[in-house]
C-alpha cells in the first residue's frame, strides 16, 4: 500500500469523544500514523506478516494502520474502556476485525508508577513488533510514565519497537534503551499537533517536537568458544 493511500484510509478513524486529561489522551493523526507504519514496513519489514502489539492504543489509530500494512495479528491494549469502545467501532468500520483484538488492561500497577508484572510476564517476547504513542508524562503524577511504557514494549517485543517521544528526552531514552540491551535509532523528527482539547489550552493548536524512535535488540556477542 502506498503512503498516501494509507493516510487516506486512516482519515476515517475516529478520535476520542471525551478525552481524559489525566490519561494524557491526545489523538495520533492519520498523517503521523501512516508515516510510522509505512516506515516500519517499507524500510525494515517489521509489519507485514508480523504479530504486533499497540500499547496505550487509545482509539486504535496505530492498530488499524498496522492491520492495513499487512500485520498477521494486532493486539491493542488500553486502560480506558471508553477509548476501547471507539477503537472497536474504528476496527469494525475499517474492516480489520479479523486482524485486530483489544485488551482492557493497565500496563501499570494500580495507583503506582510501576509495571504490572502480572500482565507483562505472560506476554514477554510474544510479539514480533511493538508500536506505541505513550503519554508524555507531563501531567502531575505521571512523571516517567513514558519510560515505563517503552520498557513494557521492549519486554513484549522479540523484534523492534517503534515509539514517539518528546525530542527533549532523546539523550536520556537512548541511554536507557542501551542499558536494556537495545540499539536506539531516531528515524524522524516530527511535529505532534496538539489541538485545543482541554479547558487549560489557550491556543487553537500547538506543535510539539517529537522523535520517532526504533529500538532493536542487540545481537548477542559470540563467546570465545564460538569464534
Amino acid at each position: 500500500m502506498k503512503l498516501k493511500q494509507l493516510e487516506g484510509y486512516l482519515g476515517d478513524v475516529a478520535a476520542f469523544r471525551a478525552p481524559k486529561v489525566q490519561l494524557e489522551q491526545y489523538p495520533t493523526t492519520a498523517h503521523l500514523a501512516s508515516r510510522i507504519l509505512y516506515t516500519a514496513e517499507s524500510s525494515y519489514g517489521d509489519i507485514d506478516g508480523k504479530s504486533v502489539v499497540d500499547l496505550g492504543c487509545g482509539c486504535a489509530m496505530l492498530s488499524v494502520a498496522a492491520a492495513m500494512m499487512g500485520a498477521s495479528s494486532v493486539l491493542g491494549i488500553d486502560i480506558d474502556a471508553d477509548a476501547l469502545e471507539i477503537a472497536q467501532e474504528n476496527i469494525d468500520e475499517c474492516e480489520v476485525a479479523d486482524t485486530v483484538d483489544l485488551l482492557h488492561a493497565s500496563l501499570l500497577e494500580d495507583g503506582a508508577l510501576s509495571l504490572n508484572e502480572a500482565l507483562l510476564a505472560p506476554m514477554a517476547m510474544r510479539f514480533d513488533t511493538a508500536i506505541l504513542n505513550p503519554p508524555f508524562g507531563t501531567k502531575p503524577g505521571n512523571k516517567g510514565i513514558d519510560l515505563l511504557f517503552l520498557q513494557a514494549a521492549c519486554a513484549m517485543a522479540r523484534g523492534a519497537v517503534y515509539s514517539l517521544h518528546k525530542s527533549s528526552t532523546r539523550a536520556f531514552l537512548v541511554k536507557k534503551a542501551q542499558s536494556w540491551g537495545f540499539d536506539c535509532e531516531v528515524l524522524a523528527e516530527l511535529k505532534f499537533d496538539v489541538p485545543m482539547m482541554y479547558k487549560f489550552h489557550k491556543k487553537k493548536s500547538v506543535d510539539i517536537d517529537v522523535d520517532l524512535l526504533r529500538l532493536s535488540r542487540k545481537e548477542p556477542l559470540l563467546s570465545a568458544e564460538a569464534v
